[in-house]
């Protein structure tokens, strides 16, 4: 008999899962010279074949497929669901390995705002004077940063955006972390297998044994911190995991501006700012108890 899992286990979990995250981008730098799409299909085929193997040693029934997926309501989500997704890894992977970490920080300090706003648009949700403010200074931040920094800030809005949309196309799903992880990389290996056979010789597999090894853990990476993160987000508060959630991009920032050597100019310091700003006083209300915070995985 498994045992029950406690708030400090599941608190535990969800700080992996942030940690892990947030240390992602030095695991896609080693990758190089890989290019982006070949690092993406990797990711794609490896976590599809590693959670398909979870799912069965954990014994999981299978009627969910029939009930859950295949049907008229159920597959065009979750088509647009991958498609999301998969934008959003490819973008991700792009900012790393070409020197916008720190515009890719960014995207995920605004996605919980994005899916605020896409909460009150969508779904007629209803925030407090004291979110609205927060969201305003948010914006007014991005306004500033893209004000001098606008060659990059495309990095940033297409991340937000992209997640922000793959939590609304995925609100309505009644699937688990790991199966919605199953299906939509199910929907992208017949995209990203075939390219991979196609570069053949001219990818990276195979080249060395170190890089092989990387390659296939694409897709622990990929589902290891989306396995934690489904063991604490049904145990704890939305409050304690709208905190947490900033760890990923804070880590990812302070990675991008030491590790990685980016330069941030006094613009993007002072949008940067009202961006944190604005995110503390939204986080703030929310934790008083007037809304719950958007909270979805990052990539």
């Amino acid at each position: 008999m498994v045992a029950p899992i406690s708030r400090n286990q599941a608190l535990g979990a969800a700080i992996a899962a942030y940690l892990l995250w947030g240390f992602l981008p030095p695991f896609l730098a080693a990758l190089k010279p890989a290019v982006p799409t070949e690092i993406l299909a990797h990711r794609i085929v490896w976590s599809f074949v590693l959670v398909l193997l979870v799912l069965a040693c954990m014994r999981s029934r299978w009627d969910w497929l029939r009930s859950q997926v295949f049907t008229r309501a159920a597959l065009p989500s979750l088509v647009a669901a991958a498609c999301l997704i998969g934008t959003n890894w490819l973008v991700y992977i792009w900012a790393v390995n070409n020197q916008h970490v720190v515009e890719a920080s960014l995207g995920y300090f605004i996605n919980p705002l994005v899916n605020v706003l896409f909460g009150v648009l969508l779904f007629r949700e209803r925030l407090s004077r004291g979110a609205r403010v927060g969201g305003a200074i948010v914006l007014l931040g991005v306004v500033i940063i893209s004000a001098g920094n606008w060659q990059g800030l495309w990095v940033s809005l297409t991340l937000a955006f992209s997640f922000g949309l793959y939590g609304v196309v995925k609100k309505r799903s009644t699937l688990t972390a790991l199966q919605g992880l199953l299906i939509e990389s199910a929907f992208l290996t017949p995209l990203a297998l075939p390219y991979l056979l196609w570069l053949g010789p001219q990818g990276q597999f195979g080249t060395t044994a170190t890089m092989t090894t990387m390659l296939i853990l694409a897709g622990a990476v990929t589902a290891i911190p989306l396995w934690f993160f489904a063991v604490a987000a049904p145990r704890l508060q939305f409050g304690v995991l709208g905190v947490l959630q900033y760890l990923a991009p804070s880590i990812q920032f302070l990675l991008g501006i030491t590790l990685f050597g980016e330069q941030v100019n006094l613009t993007y310091w002072i949008g940067l700012i009202g961006v944190w700003v604005g995110s503390a006083i939204y986080l703030a209300m929310t934790i008083r108890g007037n809304e719950a915070p958007a909270v979805d995985e990052p990539a």
